[in-house]
């Protein structure tokens, strides 16, 4: 009989999953690059390219460096099959790209070779036509998918949209627009953004800080916005080092730190050592520490070593010293860009978006924060997540959202007035 066992929940580190749709011309391709850029924090950006080599147009032209242009690599593709994907990804990943774009992947759902036409091939194969063709077809969607999602690095995909009509009583009807994918596409990503002559909307997220965010010419800084949303988990590998590093470790804490790097497949991890700064694998330094604490079996007791203790004269080790550690006065740190922008997101939502509500946001913000400001750029980070945290959840109201946070202000005001009379 097997036996589960229930761990405790951790949000890690992810990687960006980023559609961005539109019809022809909304500027998903630019718009998937300038994101791409943010996203790779200087590394490589790859496009797989179904769209006859539309991403070119936005390469470097040599001799020009005035003109705008994007790095990227460029691998076109004209037979758009799941197998052919597949193997763009593990190109991709060999090649260690920080960001894979597939620019377009409608063409794999209705291009040449793409499932549909797949499954045209398959029904003249076998029984049951069409029908009984959907099941080898629902697999190899299933690979595609495997293979695409689990892709090491940021993967942006763009989609094509087109109008939608039904015909009814005789009559044709607009229902609005559909994206050219499989229904339910969308839920493979964190998030859909829709692309209109440069403007982006984000109309799915799973994070709230950017619901219904509407950016013109998304790029670098949206980017930076996402990353904070996945950058607010745990990395897996820090988080067991922590625990390493940290004061009164035993022995029996070291073999459950490698139970649980063992169970979640990361002693194979790579990062740098955290007394020599050498590159090593988490599961020898896990050993390491392990070792350098175990109890002694000779009778005696002595006091556990520190590991990996430097020559005399390179305190490679060491910390840096801190603020206490000096007798120094750290400054605060000021408000985060992504937070800047996230703030503008979620004041939308309480009814203080517009650019002439500046004086209605100020005032919330100086009430909630507790001191006046002029400015958002007075905000401190902490007060400004402070802000963030109210924001969201009035934001979450939905049609009471505007009141509600109004009704939350003017009390705060009224507490003031009462303090200070």
């Amino acid at each position: 009989m097997s036996t589960f066992t229930f761990a405790p929940a951790t949000r890690e580190t992810a990687k960006a999953r980023i559609a961005l749709q539109g019809p022809g011309g909304s500027g998903k391709t630019k718009t998937a690059l300038r994101m791409a850029e943010g996203l790779a924090a200087g590394g490589t950006i790859g496009v797989v390219d179904t769209e006859r080599g539309s991403a070119l147009k936005y390469a470097p032209v040599p001799g020009r460096p005035d003109i705008e242009s994007h790095d990227f690599a460029h691998l076109p593709m004209a037979f758009c099959s799941p197998e052919n994907l597949i193997a763009a990804v593990k190109a991709a990943e060999e090649a260690r790209l920080a960001v894979l774009i597939i620019d377009s992947w409608s063409h794999f759902w209705a291009g040449k070779g793409g499932l549909l036409a797949r499954v045209e091939e398959e029904g003249r194969k076998i029984s049951g036509g069409k029908f009984s063709a959907w099941d080898p077809v629902n697999k190899l969607e299933q690979d595609m998918l495997d293979a695409l999602l689990g892709f090491p690095g940021h993967v942006i995909v763009t989609m094509r949209t087109k109008n939608d009509y039904e015909l009814t009583g005789g009559k044709v009807k607009k229902l609005g627009v559909k994206t050219v994918q499989r229904e339910g596409a969308e839920y493979e990503v964190d998030v859909v953004i829709d692309m209109v002559a440069g403007t982006g909307t984000v109309t799915k997220t799973r994070y709230t800080a950017l619901e219904d965010a509407c950016v013109h010419h998304p790029g670098p800084d949206f980017a930076e916005a996402i990353l904070e949303q996945l950058g607010q988990g745990v990395d897996p590998v820090q988080a067991i080092v922590d625990e390493l590093v940290r004061e009164g470790l035993t022995y029996d804490r070291a073999l459950e730190l490698h139970s649980q790097a063992n169970n979640r497949r990361l002693l194979g991890a790579d990062l740098l050592h955290p007394q020599t700064g050498e590159p090593a694998k988490l599961g020898d330094v896990i050993k390491e520490y392990g070792q350098a604490v175990k109890p002694v079996t000779t009778g005696v007791t002595s006091t556990p070593a520190t590991p990996s203790t430097p020559p005399a004269g390179q305190d490679q080790g060491a910390p840096p010293a801190t603020p206490a550690d000096t007798g120094q006065d750290q400054a605060p740190a000021p408000v985060s860009a992504p937070q800047m922008r996230m703030m503008h997101a979620c004041f939308n939502k309480v009814g203080l978006g517009h650019k002439d509500s500046r004086p209605g946001r100020l005032r919330a913000t100086s009430l909630i924060i507790g001191r006046p400001i002029e400015s958002a750029n007075e905000l401190l980070k902490d007060e400004a997540q402070t802000l963030l945290d109210t924001l969201t959840q009035f934001g979450e109201r939905g049609e009471t959202a505007a009141a509600d946070f109004a009704a939350m202000v003017d009390g705060l005001e009224r507490d003031a007035h009462q303090l200070v009379g």
